[in-house]
């Protein structure tokens, strides 16, 4: 089981925060620093300095870790043109050295599109099919050949395809709650399946589900990496445990039903039946991100015990 540090910048945080949580995620042995793509605080969260662009972010990151893996849960589909964000990807996979992962999603947060003037499509499921095929269908088309696409939203002619990541294609995460259509997505364009802030039940049934996706689409059903995204909140005793539920507005019996909370001896029994429905890798939505000693804390108690 691997653990990988998800931060949520949009409901506060400048680079330096996120530079020093990153830093934070490499040196103490976590696997991967992924952020949310977002423009807009939700809830009563003010968002103050202001939002951080994901990949203006990961760029930076890029040149200033070493070792761990860079990404987005997720990038939305409507924020980025997928010719443009397929050089933006793999630039960013050439700064790091090829340790970029994307995750990308049709985008659902209406009001930080009204904010920033983004056009809010209303077929985002279709335009976040053509955009996997055009981005991955970039990434493979051969140096010295062009890429054409003609599709219901998205043109493109005679592309030289260009850049290349650093390993030829760098890995697709795609997640969701969908009980048709992001699972066959997933089967058809996807290294990873994510499914985001769900049980265990709930988790089984739909990796399930991509699991028999990938089976129908000659892939087989063990093909896909899959992973959770789950908040987490972990003490040394009930009291630090309240503490830091409180820092970020939550109550300990609820996260502790939708999330990971409580002891390291908790937290590593829930993880533990995650593991047993075939979750290789858990995304920890950090969500206090000026509490290093809670990364620390996860890192010796915890993810020490993961093997």
């Amino acid at each position: 089981m691997y653990l990988r540090i998800f931060t949520e910048p949009q409901q506060g945080a400048s680079y330096d925060t996120l530079l020093s949580v990153a830093k934070a995620t490499e040196d103490l042995g976590f696997d991967a620093f992924f952020r949310s793509d977002h423009y807009l605080a939700m809830g009563s969260a003010d968002g103050l300095p202001g939002p951080t662009d994901a990949w203006i972010t990961l760029a930076g990151l890029a040149r200033e870790t070493r070792r761990i893996r860079l990404g987005t849960l997720m990038t939305a589909g409507t924020f980025r043109l997928p010719g443009v964000l397929a050089i933006q990807v793999a630039q960013v996979d050439q700064m790091s050295g090829g340790r970029i992962e994307l995750g990308l999603g049709a985008g659902w947060y209406e009001e930080e599109h009204t904010a920033y003037g983004i056009p809010f499509p209303k077929a985002k499921f279709a335009r976040l099919e053509e955009q996997l095929a055009i981005v991955t269908g970039l990434w493979e088309t051969k140096v010295g050949d062009t890429f054409s696409y003609d599709g219901a939203h998205y043109q493109l002619t005679d592309s030289p395809a260009l850049p290349k990541p650093v390993n030829g294609r760098v890995p697709v995460l795609i997640g969701g709650h969908g009980a048709v259509r992001t699972p066959m997505l997933a089967a058809r364009y996807a290294d990873e399946f994510n499914m985001p802030f769900a049980s265990v039940e709930d988790s089984d049934r739909q990796f399930g589900r991509v699991r028999a996706a990938a089976e129908a689409a000659g892939r087989g059903a063990d093909a896909l990496i899959c992973s959770n995204a789950l908040v987490v909140c972990v003490g040394k005793d009930d009291a630090e445990v309240a503490r830091r539920a409180a820092a970020i507005g939550r109550e300990v019996d609820e996260l502790k039903v939708n999330g990971l909370a409580g002891s390291p001896a908790e937290v590593v029994d829930k993880i533990g039946r995650y593991a047993g429905i075939g979750a290789s890798r858990i995304y920890l939505q950090i969500l206090d991100l000026d509490d290093l000693d809670h990364l620390e804390l996860i890192s010796s108690q915890v993810q020490s015990q993961l093997g």
